[in-house]
């Protein structure tokens, strides 16, 4: 009864600081949780944090050999509309 509350407990408090986070340190943190889990990781993490399996095999990705972004952006330049 105790371990199961505790769990519960976990998930919700990781929910919540997955919630709390920009884009790109979603994708990480989802990444680092489902690696600690090992094998069947990512759909365990993806059915607590509510996110796609893409996203974290993306962060997985991006752990593994990081993007050279500039430390002030979150996002590579060119993703918005233009104006005609």
């Amino acid at each position: 009864m105790a371990i199961s509350v505790t769990i519960t407990l976990n998930e919700e408090q990781m929910r919540q600081f997955y919630q709390s986070l920009n884009e790109k340190d979603r994708r990480q943190y989802a990444a680092v949780e489902a690696c600690k889990f090992g094998h069947g990781g990512i759909q365990r993490i993806c059915g607590i944090m509510g996110c796609d399996p893409k996203t974290v095999r993306r962060g997985i990705e991006e752990l593994n050999s990081p993007p050279e972004l500039p430390a002030d952006r979150v996002r590579k330049k060119g993703g918005t509309q233009k104006l005609s």
